[in-house]
């Protein structure tokens, strides 16, 4: 007996030892690499959820290195054990479409059809999960008065690129041509998604939008949207490189990842150096700072040096350059067939001007858009949304932003 409390007691040290390294690492990556500029929503409140999603990744990174589980399971694990409660007035069912999990929220109380909501969840291709944004998905759905499905598609390492794309293309489809077995008016149907989730959001009504065997999207809404991968120093990546929750290393190094790139790659990219000459005149009209107001250029930086590339690139260029990862990219006789758009971004945003660029795009197609900016936001603040003492300030006004604008439909 005594021998076993010696262990016990030897693993308990172990176990503080453990901690104390991860809490000490933790502390000094924290210091070193994030700014939180003093107009930011909640600065004390963003930090403490930086270094606990710091904390979150750091163990995730150990269980990896020593074979416990797989990288992103514990990540995984965390965000889809989120608590949840039943809405009196939502019914939520748990269904597959084309065999994939969806959550479908609608009314209980019976009434003619609703607005229809696709909800793609963002998460770089690789996290976010039905639970994790089911408060988000409950908040449209009641406040809009609308069916909402949220698909849970495919993520990577499980299901490589594009699989994603291809699984929400499919229940996108499905939803549009069975609108009415849903609920759904299938003259009002929205395709939604923030972050990554916006990127397939603007990709698939590209496509839907070319094609005559499927009904017409009524409206697109990207929330945070990701929509180029050629230029990574706009001003918001200059700006906001090391603002959480997104910094800029973190998200070239989970694009790479999505397409099964190696991150060895990624000073190369953020170089600009896996984009050759002539492609980035063909894109400079479309990427030109010129296209972006000169109020978001007030806190510009200046740019790095240019990096020198090494390695072959050229395989990138197709994939990074497509309508799957750049559809702010693609020619205006697509950009003109697109319906009405609603655009959210954040000022502390690496993603920002992606969004105030394919504003300006639409725009000038003659596509009609409702620009709403969060002065003091930073990317995936709604994540965080009715999460109780984790909601920030400037989540509620994005929000009710983004219901009002589904019920003027």
């Amino acid at each position: 007996m005594g021998f076993l409390w010696a262990l016990l007691a030897i693993v308990a040290e172990l176990g503080a030892l453990f901690g104390l390294i991860l809490l000490a690492w933790t502390t000094l990556y924290y210091l070193s690499t994030a700014e939180f500029p003093h107009d930011i929503c909640d600065p004390h409140r963003l930090k403490c959820v930086y270094f606990g999603s710091i904390m979150l990744f750091s163990m995730d990174y150990i269980l990896w290195k020593i074979g416990l589980c797989n990288q992103y399971s514990f990540v995984k694990f965390m965000e889809n054990a989120p608590p949840s409660f039943k809405d009196p007035n939502l019914s939520i069912k748990h269904l597959h479409v084309e065999g994939i999990p969806v959550r479908l929220y609608q009314s209980k109380a019976p009434q003619n059809a609703q607005r229809g909501v696709l909800f793609l969840h963002g998460g770089a291709g690789t996290l976010g999960s039905l639970d994790f944004y089911e408060r988000m998905c409950r908040y449209i759905s009641k406040k809009s008065d609308s069916v909402v499905l949220s698909v849970g598609y495919s993520l990577v390492p499980e299901q490589p690129y594009p699989v994603q794309f291809q699984q929400c293309l499919d229940v996108t489809i499905h939803f549009m041509k069975h609108a009415e077995d849903y609920g759904a008016d299938p003259d009002r149907i929205i395709i939604s998604g923030d972050s990554f989730g916006g990127l397939l959001a603007a990709s698939i009504c590209q496509i839907i939008a070319l094609r005559d065997d499927v009904p017409k999207l009524h409206s697109q809404v990207l929330i945070y949207p990701s929509l180029q991968a050629v230029k990574f120093n706009l001003p918001s990546f200059r700006q906001n490189a090391h603002v959480p929750l997104l910094i800029q290393r973190q998200f070239v190094t989970f694009a790479l990842k999505y397409i099964q790139k190696n991150v060895t790659l990624l000073d190369a990219v953020l170089g600009g150096t896996h984009v050759p000459k002539d492609i980035k005149i063909k894109y400079s009209k479309w990427l030109d700072t010129e296209n972006i107001p000169e109020e978001f250029k007030v806190r510009e930086i200046q740019a790095s040096g240019p990096r020198h590339s090494f390695g072959d690139l050229a395989e990138l260029i197709d994939q990074l350059c497509g309508p799957l990862l750049s559809p702010l990219l693609v020619e205006d006789a697509i950009i003109r067939q697109l319906p009405q758009t609603f655009i959210l971004t954040n000022q502390y945003d690496v993603l920002r001007d992606d969004g105030i660029l394919y504003r300006r795009r639409l725009e000038d197609n003659g596509v009609p858009v409702l620009w709403h900016h969060i002065e003091d936001g930073f990317h995936g603040n709604l994540n965080l949304f009715n999460y109780w003492l984790l909601e920030f300030s400037c989540c509620k006004g994005g929000m009710d932003s983004i219901v009002n604008y589904i019920r003027s439909l």
